[in-house]
């Protein structure tokens, strides 16, 4: 039997349900991206729809594909090659007026792979499209923010249960599977809105069934996670290394999730030597972990897992008995208290990481810190200035790099006087685009009878002048040496070409 997820996959957008607001304005976007030329990100829960919308739509406009998934092809060399031709230039086989639609699925993997150019790349790829783009997203909000702000954003919402029921409804009568209401609604409020679900649970059921019963649901339900107290019972109380193991098994946590689940709550049981070897475990782990981001090798999770759970439960030296409140992590608050300071650092360090040509984590991680370092409080007022124009900061990133506080007089001048700085390089660096070339005449004689003779000592007053324009405009002296004032401007257009902290020195 065919999966019907597939079989039934909406074929325009007509036919996607549950989300009309977020259809209309998908069809919008296309049908006036001529104006706009613009990107867009559909971001929502797994599972609502949000793929099978942006195949609809390119079905709808006629318009030929080429999907790009970012769970699969993360470096920045594929995203240039496939999305950045795809976004460039039309074909023979391309839709009205040489049409294409690019289609980067699972775009929210690229914010983790930004040290080897993913997202930057995607980022410049969007910024000069030729040809429309969908970026389909689970987490927006784990997107680069430089991203977010460069495409439209639509959200789709999870399917109401009276959405998902008349889809069920209509794929039993496709396919001859007689049923009971009760039942297909019994299906749509166990998936909590994932219509996708749905219509595996659907299928699932209706190959084991004549008729389809509530009876046939419940029993027929999906196997359900083993909850995440429960599992850390197990853990640190209950099994020995292999049935640890085997226990996470069943738990819908990512290794990332379960590490800091265990590490927040094994001390609440263990202690001593015991507490000690559960710790080197979960060290081990995070070794592993990092390596997993480092070289999104994802067969290294295994390891990690394994050190987690059977290493953690191997370190049990007696039995553990009784109730203990386990509780979610405290790193899961503490980043919801510090999301707007982590995106002002990594806003400015993507800034730093493209001029200086390093990667994110290396600015972030090295550069940021440096600068704090020498700005603290601004009290090196020049560099803070310097500093605030190269990487164009405002108040905000000003503040968050010297410590000082944003609204204070002193980051505002600061902003402003870099503001000033940009300009002023700004007309320095120009060459002769800025040169009146008005002035070179200005000692002509305006009656135009030749009269140039009258005052010989003005004459010579005036042509000293010129001449001093003229070397000053060349960048040498009559006998061909630069002048000390004419090196330093050429250091300082050579230090202007060149990325790197000598713009502060």
């Amino acid at each position: 039997m065919s999966d019907w997820t597939e079989t039934y996959r909406p074929t325009t957008l007509s036919e996607v349900r549950g989300n009309n607001k977020a259809r209309d304005s998908l069809e919008e976007w296309a049908e006036t991206w001529d104006d706009h030329r613009k990107a867009v990100i559909v971001h929502g829960s797994p599972g609502v729809g949000k793929t099978s919308a942006a195949h609809a739509l390119a079905n709808d406009m006629g318009w030929p594909v080429m999907e790009l998934n970012a769970s699969d092809s993360r470096g920045a060399d594929v995203i240039e090659r496939i999305a950045g031709e795809a976004a460039k230039s039309g074909t023979l086989t391309a839709g009205g007026a040489g049409r294409r639609l690019v289609i980067l699925d699972e775009a929210d993997n690229f914010h983790g792979n930004a040290d080897y150019g993913g997202s930057r790349e995607v980022t410049r790829v969007v910024k000069n499209a030729n040809q429309p783009i969908v970026l389909v997203a689970n987490e927006f909000y784990d997107m680069s923010q430089s991203l977010r702000n460069s495409c439209e954003t639509i959200e789709f919402r999870d399917v109401s249960k009276r959405s998902i029921v008349p889809v069920l409804r209509d794929i039993c009568r496709r396919e001859g599977v007689e049923f009971e209401e009760d039942a297909l609604e019994k299906i749509a409020e166990s998936t909590s809105g994932d219509l996708r679900s749905a219509v595996n649970d659907l299928q699932a059921v209706a190959e084991e069934a004549e008729r389809l019963t509530v009876e046939d649901v419940v029993t027929g339900e999906r196997d359900t996670t083993e909850g995440i107290f429960d599992f850390l019972d197990a853990l640190i109380k209950e099994e020995d290394a292999e049935g640890a193991l085997r226990a996470s098994y069943d738990v819908d946590e990512n290794p990332d999730e379960m590490l800091n689940w265990i590490e927040d709550n094994v001390p609440k049981d263990y202690e001593g030597a015991e507490l000690a070897d559960a710790y080197e475990y979960l060290s081990n782990a995070d070794r592993w972990l990092g390596r997993v981001r480092a070289t999104q090798n994802y067969s290294y999770w295994r390891y990690a897992t394994d050190n987690m759970t059977a290493g953690v439960a191997a370190s049990r030296r007696e039995p553990k008995g009784g109730w203990t409140r386990y509780g979610p992590p405290s790193y899961w608050s503490k980043l919801g208290r510090t999301k707007g300071t982590r995106n002002t650092r990594d806003g400015i360090a993507e800034r730093i990481a493209e001029r200086e040509g390093t990667s994110v984590a290396t600015a972030r991680r090295e550069i940021l810190p440096f600068l704090s370092a020498m700005t603290y409080h601004c009290k090196n007022r020049d560099l803070t200035v310097r500093m605030a124009a190269v990487y164009e900061l405002d108040e905000g990133d000003v503040s968050f790099v010297t410590g000082s506080g944003k609204d204070t007089n002193k980051v505002q001048s600061i902003v402003a006087n870099a503001e000033e700085l940009l300009e002023a390089e700004t007309v320095e660096h120009s060459g002769s685009a800025f040169f009146d070339a008005g002035d070179s005449g200005a000692d002509d004689d305006p009656t135009g009878n030749g009269d140039t003779d009258a005052d010989s000592s003005d004459e010579t007053s005036d042509d000293a002048d010129g001449q001093e324009t003229l070397t000053a405009a060349t960048g040498a002296a009559e006998d061909g040496t630069p002048s000390e004032s004419d090196s330093t401007t050429d250091a300082d257009e050579s230090d202007d070409g060149q990325s790197g902290l000598s713009d502060f020195m």
